[in-house]
């Protein structure tokens, strides 16, 4: 079969589109002849050899990828048969090293589900990991119709499913992309007011557009000047919640965050919502994750959201990490056979 393999850490370059062995599976083990494959920030960050990343460096060489969707053709020993010829997605772990980029994957039958009717396999590789991150964080907030949102990287995979679900909530919704073409993207989600935060008159359109309304939650995925920006909309009582900082790199280090001091001082409450403290608020372990999985796949079933994705193929994953790192890209990004 053909894969993505990185030989050794550095440019998107390094990823090799090549002739590699055709994995079998173990016992209680899928085969899938992957449909799509899904695409993350940590995987470039792995790529380049980040050492400050959340989940260490995997041994090389090695397939990245840790989404898959497709259907099953192969069981491993012990394996329920019904699986065989089904539709199915899948996360693969935390780590992005799951075998992914490839036209064939193993996967642990556990980690299986079924995907619904009028879901197509790209569909249900945004919601299974980007979906369900996107559900969590809503978890740490109840939206009303009272409610001012801003998002912060609305045009990306989390932040277009946020400002979908804060619609539906009935809520306010001001969504900040960067340059015009995502900008259109925003205002075609639903949003409000849709504005772009390389515009250095965005705060003041923003703050005429809400007449005299204060923001009361900022779903943050960019941090940085943008983050600070939109943390003074906020009024006394108001909620940060951080999920990314795609302006700053994997770590979230850099400068023009909001200073907590302050925050505190003007009574708004700053809390990063993913890792530990999303595994503490849903039950911990894969069991919480895969209950947000469900949901998530579900709520994309029934219309309630629409997952925007953008595809490359297989062989073109080096293009796609280098349209991700600089952030040219909408919606969640997919890699396809």
């Amino acid at each position: 079969m053909r894969a993505v393999r990185l030989h050794a850490f550095g440019p998107a370059e390094n990823l090799a589109y090549e002739e590699t062995a055709t994995p079998v599976p173990g016992p209680g083990q899928v085969r899938v002849t992957v449909a799509a494959a899904g695409v993350h920030l940590v995987d470039a960050a792995q790529r380049r050899g980040d050492p400050n990343g959340p989940y260490g460096l995997p041994e090389l060489p090695v397939v990245p990828g840790r989404e898959v969707a497709g259907t099953v053709d192969a069981l491993g020993e012990g394996t329920d048969p019904r699986w065989l010829g089904r539709r199915v997605v899948a996360h693969l772990g935390r780590l992005s090293t799951g075998g992914g980029y490839a036209e064939l994957a193993v996967v642990d039958a556990a980690r299986l589900h079924e995907i619904p009717d009028g879901l197509d396999e790209a569909q249900a590789i945004a919601m299974i990991g980007t979906g369900r991150t996107a559900l969590g964080i809503l978890g740490f907030t109840e939206l009303t119709g009272d409610d001012v949102v801003v998002v912060t990287a609305a045009a990306g995979g989390i932040g277009s499913l946020l400002v979908q679900y804060a619609k539906n909530a009935g809520a306010t919704v001001v969504g900040l992309a960067g340059g015009p073409a995502k900008v259109r993207h925003v205002r075609d989600l639903g949003a409000d007011l849709a504005l772009d935060y390389t515009d250095p008159d965005w705060v003041r359109a923003a703050r005429t557009a809400l007449a005299g309304r204060a923001a009361t939650v900022v779903f943050d995925g960019v941090g940085g000047d943008a983050a600070r920006d939109a943390v003074g909309l906020l009024g006394r009582g108001g909620l940060h919640l951080v999920f990314g900082w795609s302006s700053q790199g994997v770590t979230g280090e850099g400068p023009g965050a909001p200073d907590p001091r302050e925050l505190a001082e003007h009574g708004i409450t700053s809390r990063g919502v993913l890792g530990p403290a999303m595994l503490e608020r849903f039950g911990g372990g894969d069991v919480g994750l895969r209950r947000l999985e469900e949901e998530s796949l579900a709520r994309a079933a029934e219309g309630a959201v629409v997952p925007a994705v953008q595809r490359f193929p297989l062989a073109a994953a080096a293009e796609a990490h280098r349209a991700l790192e600089t952030r040219g890209t909408v919606g969640k990004v997919v890699l396809v056979p």
